[in-house]
């Protein structure tokens, strides 16, 4: 829990100079470092409104100057701001010699001040400077700016005037045709720079300068302890150019690779002394450049440059450039430019409504400037390389049809009629669909249920791992060819990709992995959630199977695995053992991501990430293709615009609204589970309820809520977590499903808009856009539910029992392929196409699911003619050749979705014709 302002902090003691030195040990545990943020600008703003108070009631200020909570809270931005750039530690200790000599407008002005810069405002006009000295005129003079502004971490100890001259130096080579600002952030130690880009997520680059120390004098929290320690232990070293034996060197590496394993967004640069030219030669694969320390004014062009890059959208600055054109449109689209809509007197009202500039951007070209989404060579295919960099990949692909498309692209890309393909059997229905059209045959893998809510958890890796063995043992492995699941799943359930694709890899060596990243592409830009990522993944796998160490680790198992004459030990040893892949094992991953759902990016904004080994030998033809296949040739230019604005953001301040959008997901949850009437109405489900003990080792049930190190332990050593930007809230106890909870009750009398319900569950995602109003908002809405809930149960009779509260009936697996279309009966693989396509021709009959469910009792085998799926989640009951069962029909029964796929209640379901 993140403690109120004025319980962060203790006095920090000053010396000669009035500079802080070490601080006291503090009060209480400030909290995760992910909360920083918010705990900053909640001091500054209760300082800003009690030292209103102060300048303005004069007849009691010497009585409210007494308030302690004025000195918690300067205390506690003492600590903070060490961390910060911009107006910094002395800032703070200036504003309390104001309070002190009880020049309250004074400090009023310098506080309204800094809240103005944090809410991104404009400053007052005529500020009072009189007790201004020149440093801090510059300050002033540093805070009127409206530029985009940005932070440099320096790791140094130096002195204090050090620190004033290299903050002069920077005023001073400002340019006013820079199109950005930055501020220094300097610390003495390693581990303090590891504390300083874990909580102020505007550092975008990083100067190290080989004076500093390893080890903090300041007095962390216990969670910023134990973050940074794992921070430091945890870095993955980058590959090695060239040799030194310099302990200085390594100690410079070390931090460098810990720094950019944590934000691999940072720009590293190196400052150095004496041979430079020895280290440059080692060094550049961690540092963008090596500088001497006169060489400032390259440093800080280096530094306006990097970040130019990182701004740049080549595809959106092309839109801009062509609405600004005089064209004549000779082409399709009437709309473009607003030729059919501008001198219309009936449809006017759509320009008035979107706004001319959506006219003007609307094309069909490909050239002047533009390029084509098919065959891109230019302003597309820059876009698609800075997402590429961004999101860690080896190649990146725009798609404007949304995720649903770009799973059926990379599935006809890599699989062929007859393949095997592992699929998730919960898994989005665009996965079930795209096996059906490339005649691969399905072997569906069951997720645990969570038959308590009426949704399924996620694939432990144990079945995983025994399907490939069953192929295995009946000669048959050289058929199964990928592995598709959903990460994260619907519900926020989380796999650790690296241990999945290692432990599968050493079975099958050339499996080819596909990661539905529909709700997760937002995971790519936090240090503890990217580590779960696909593309992160498949980067860490590859660098781990090129180490000496996992060689010998491998070579050491295979000895356990196999006999001497070559037989593989039995299936109960495999899992049993964490197992370890080949050192020559393909790196095969895909990963599909719904930026529209997470991130900035208008609907059906999606992207394809690829780290493929064998991308140029075998998949880069079949790929393009595939794409070509499924891609309009007339693409939503606006959709791709959008996908590359949104890559710039995520790039320039993802990490700070990651951090927000978790935390205040951790604030909602805290709410609800602490509110006497919200707790007696409503359950927040955690780690306990949604992962089986089997497949967790942390005890803690959010471990978020415990600090950033907890969620780290957990992320780290888990086999599945919980993404804690959703909140799942089990109802059960108002007496309505969920279905009538989120259409009657949130959104139309409150608004409060939902994707996901179950029969006794609602869940509440977070995103990079929700605002801490949002969320006060929701709580209130929650509490005026419950108190209606609680007035109504109040009044009725002790007889009448909830709907929820009737038995729910398990949910079902997979059943079987009916014989027809199974394989060979023995392994779970099935020709669903074949099934499809005979359900197409007519030979097929509805029944209603009281007569089917009939039949069924008799004994009969009702063989299921297409998909049918509930919408939301999305994932098919029935596909295609599947044996109907009893249980399926007695699911079905009770489901409460109002939107079904597949299914028409007035005629029933469609099987095949016996």
């Amino acid at each position: 829990m993140t403690p109120r302002p004025h319980d962060a902090a203790a006095p920090r003691a000053q010396d000669s100079r009035g500079i802080s030195a070490r601080p006291a040990p503090m009060e209480r545990d400030p909290g995760m470092p992910v909360s920083t943020w918010r705990l900053r600008s909640d001091c500054w703003e209760y300082l800003g409104f009690a030292v209103k108070r102060l300048a303005t009631d004069h007849d009691h200020a010497e009585a409210l100057a007494g308030d302690g909570e004025i000195q918690r809270n300067l205390r506690a931005l003492e600590t903070i701001e060490l961390y910060w750039g911009g107006f910094g530690q002395r800032y703070v200790m200036a504003i309390r010699d104001l309070l002190e000599a009880g020049d309250y407008p004074a400090a009023q002005d310098r506080i309204r001040r800094v809240v103005r810069r944090l809410r991104r405002d404009t400053l007052p006009d005529e500020p009072r400077d009189d007790f201004l000295d020149e440093q801090e005129r510059a300050e002033q003079l540093n805070d009127e700016e409206t530029r985009p502004r940005f932070e440099v971490l320096v790791v140094d100890q130096i002195r204090p005037q050090d620190r004033d001259a290299l903050r002069a130096e920077t005023l001073r080579l400002r340019n006013p045709a820079d199109d950005f600002v930055y501020d220094y952030v300097i610390v003495p130690s390693a581990d303090d720079a590891v504390a300083a880009i874990l909580t102020n997520p505007h550092i975008l680059a990083c100067v190290l300068r080989p004076g500093f120390s390893e080890h903090t004098r300041e007095k962390f929290s216990k969670d910023l302890t134990e973050t940074v320690g794992l921070a430091r232990e945890q870095a993955v070293p980058g590959a090695a150019s060239g040799r030194s034996s310099l302990a200085s060197v390594q100690r410079v590496l070390g931090l460098a690779d810990t720094l950019s394993g944590l934000r691999p967004e940072l720009d590293l640069y190196l400052v150095a002394g004496a041979h430079i030219e020895d280290l440059a030669g080692a060094l550049t694969r961690r540092f963008r450049r090596v500088f001497r320390r006169e060489d400032q004014l390259e440093l800080h062009l280096s530094l306006l440059r990097r970040v130019s890059h990182l701004y740049d959208t080549p595809f959106f600055s092309a839109i801009q450039e062509h609405a600004r054109r005089p064209v004549g449109v000779f082409h399709a689209l009437p709309v473009a430019r607003g030729g059919s809509v501008m001198s219309s007197p009936w449809i006017r009202d759509l320009s008035d409504f979107y706004g001319l500039n959506l006219l003007l951007a609307e094309t069909s070209a490909t050239s002047g400037g533009l390029d084509s989404l098919l065959a891109p060579t230019g302003a597309i295919k820059k876009a698609q390389d800075l997402a590429t960099r961004a999101y860690g990949a080896k190649h990146t692909f725009f798609v404007t049809n949304g995720t649903s498309t770009a799973n059926k692209i990379v599935h006809q890309a890599l699989t062929a009629p007859n393949d095997v393909v592992l699929v998730d059997r919960n898994c989005h229905k665009s996965h079930h669909h795209a096996v059906m059209l490339t005649g691969a045959r399905p072997a569906y893998l069951e997720a645990y249920p969570l038959n308590d809510f009426a949704f399924y958890g996620a694939v432990p890796l144990s079945r995983i791992k025994q399907l490939l063995l069953d192929y295995r043992a009946q000669g048959r492995l050289d058929e199964v060819r990928m592995i598709t699941l959903t990460n994260c799943t619907f519900d926020g359930i989380v796999y650790d990709p690296e241990r999945v694709m290692a432990e599968c890899l050493a079975i099958k060596p050339d499996l080819v992995f596909l990661w539905d990243e529909a709700w997760f592409a937002f995971a790519a830009f936090h240090p503890v959630t990217r580590r779960r990522t696909a593309m992160a993944s498949a980067r860490r796998l590859e660098r781990r199977l090129g180490t000496r160490a996992h060689e010998a680790a491998h070579r050491q198992q295979q000895e356990r695995l196999y006999a001497p004459d070559g037989t593989p030990a039995p299936d109960e040893v495999w899992l049993a053992e964490r197992l370890v892949p080949a050192p020559d094992a393909q790196i095969r991953v895909y990963a599909t991501q719904s930026t529209h759902k997470t991130l900035t990016a208008l609907r059906q904004g999606s992207m394809i990430h690829v780290y493929d080994q064998e991308w140029f030998r075998e998949a880069e033809d079949p790929f393009h293709e595939a794409f070509m296949t499924h891609t309009s040739t007339s693409p939503n230019y606006q959709i791709l615009a959008s996908l590359d604005i949104g890559r710039r953001q995520v790039e320039l301040e993802g990490y700070e609204l990651v951090q927000k959008q978790l935390d205040l997901a951790t604030s909602l949850a805290q709410a609800i589970a602490r509110h006497p009437l919200l707790r007696r109405t409503f359950t927040v489900l955690t780690a306990h309820h949604l992962i089986p003990p089997e497949n967790r080792q942390t005890q803690r049930p959010m471990p978020m809520r415990d600090g950033t190190a907890s969620m780290w332990k957990a992320w780290a050593e888990d086999e599945f977590v919980v993404d804690p930007s959703r909140i799942t809230i089990e109802i059960s106890r108002t007496g309505v499903d969920g279905d009538t909870f989120k259409h009657e009750y949130l959104m139309d009398r409150y608004g409060i808009q939902v994707n996901k319900t179950s029969r006794n569950t609602v869940l509440f995602m977070t995103n990079i856009g929700t605002s801490r109003s949002a969320i006060a908002y929701l709580i209130e809405v929650l509490v005026k539910l419950a108190e209606r809930f609680e007035e109504d149960w109040a009044q009725s009779a002790p007889s009448v029992v909830a709907r929820d509260e009737r038995e729910m009936p398990p949910l079902p697996d997979f059943s079987s392929f009916a014989p027809p279309y199974a394989t060979d009966g023995v392994l779970p693989d099935g020709d669903m196409r074949a099934a499809f396509y005979r359900g197409q021709r007519g030979a097929v009959e509805y029944v209603l699911g009281d007569t089917l469910r009939e039949r069924v009792a008799r004994g009969e085998e009702p063989v299921s003619a297409a998909f049918v799926t509930p919408y939301p989640p999305g994932f098919p009951i029935l596909v295609p050749g599947q044996a109907i069962t009893a249980e399926v029909l007695a699911f079905m029964a009770v489901l409460d979705t109002r939107e079904v796929h597949g299914y028409d209640p007035r005629r029933g379901y469609r099987i095949m014709r016996r």
